[in-house]
């Protein structure tokens, strides 16, 4: 049997840092927001190429914690409008709407499955004032196109990087710098992931970083002295201290994703199958490897049949929610044909040669 991920496996070469990294932070006994939350943030920051990060509990509430944070200086407000695309995970749009915001629906592009930036133009009204692109599968958004979009109608940009983790665009900038602020989960599935829920937000805008570390601990400015009436969504600091140890191995991680992803590219070969578009200039850091048939649910079992497990990501779009029924009757035809044929295969460090084999031989065999 070949997992969809086998988390155990991929965790396996950190296990004993893993093991002296809990014994050293049990000894200190410093267990909430100490020196391992800011050693990440400094890491993290110099990595993705920003001056701040801000450590967060989870994703969710990095991108919430970013729009809490531009309401407090006064550059948003409850009621505007936040362009997101219709595929996206339904997180994205939870973190806006419990922001107070209005989330306003993209339709997907077939070939990137990112926005159809000819529906992008049309959705801009009066109350637009964010534009928030999801680098979706680890493949990044044309940002110089967002960018250039965003600056023509006085636009935030503001970036979910769940599964970008390392990207760069054609200049070498990696996916957390390339907007106004960006969101990050280090869920564990992620190609950089902690052992539990985390998060971080990453910034080159002082104010924005400096309000949001107060936001997430309550509001205070100092102890037990609130500024704002903020939440409670610290990163971990244990979990900061998992995800310091496996920062230094993301690249090298990321550069086994693409070696596979190639051999999939290169080796399926089957009329039923359609594979991810890939521009040659791209880094793209293959959180996900999802292929699109019209047969996607007899692919489905023939994989299964085959000892193969795979995932749909995501059978059910954000239209189509019932915590969504004000999008219900929507139409966004693209999203939906999206939602109908992806199938996510195994792609992660811990495949061996034999499984990428016996991945591709068993694809190229489907018959419907």
């Amino acid at each position: 049997m070949i997992p969809f991920l086998d988390l155990k496996k991929i965790n396996a070469p950190f296990e004993q840092e893993f093991k002296n990294k809990f014994d050293s932070f049990l000894a200190e006994g410093w267990f909430v927001l100490g020196e391992e939350v800011q050693l990440f943030e400094a890491e993290y920051a110099q990595y993705c190429g920003t001056t701040h990060c801000v450590g967060t509990a989870n994703g969710l509430d990095a991108l919430r914690l970013i729009f809490e944070g531009y309401k407090i200086l006064e550059q948003l407000q409850e009621g505007d409008e936040v362009l997101v695309a219709s595929n996206t995970y339904i997180a994205t749009i939870i973190a806006i709407k419990q922001a107070g915001l209005i989330p306003v629906l993209v339709e997907a592009s077939l070939l990137t499955y990112n926005f159809d930036f000819e529906d992008l133009e049309h959705k801009i009204t009066l109350k637009t004032k964010v534009v928030l692109p999801t680098h979706l599968y680890g493949k990044l958004t044309d940002m110089e196109r967002i960018n250039a979009f965003a600056k023509a109608y006085n636009l935030f940009v503001i970036t979910d990087c769940a599964q970008s983790h390392g990207a760069k665009d054609v200049k070498g900038n990696r996916s957390g710098s390339l907007a106004d602020a960006s969101a990050h989960s280090f869920y564990p599935t992620k190609n950089l992931g902690a052992l539990g829920d985390a998060g971080a937000i990453t910034t080159d805008n002082e104010s924005l970083a400096q309000v949001v570390k107060k936001y997430r601990n309550y509001g205070f400015k100092e102890r037990y002295v609130a500024e704002y009436a903020g939440v409670n969504s610290r990163l971990d600091e244990l979990q900061a201290a998992f995800l310091r140890i496996k920062l230094r191995e993301l690249d090298i991680q990321n550069q086994k994703r693409r070696e596979i992803a190639i051999q999939y590219l290169s080796k399926i070969d089957n009329k039923h199958i359609l594979l991810p578009q890939l521009d040659k200039e791209e880094n793209h850091v293959w959180h996900l490897f999802v292929i699109r048939s019209v047969y996607r649910d007899q692919l489905q079992t023939h994989l299964q049949n085959q000892g193969i497990g795979t995932n749909i990501h995501y059978p059910v779009p954000p239209h189509k929610q019932e915590a969504l029924s004000e999008y219900n009757m929507q139409s966004f035809p693209v999203c939906q044909q999206l939602h109908n044929e992806v199938l996510s295969i195994p792609l992660s460090p811990a495949l061996s040669e034999e499984n990428v084999e016996e991945i591709i031989t068993a694809l190229n065999n489907f018959r419907c």
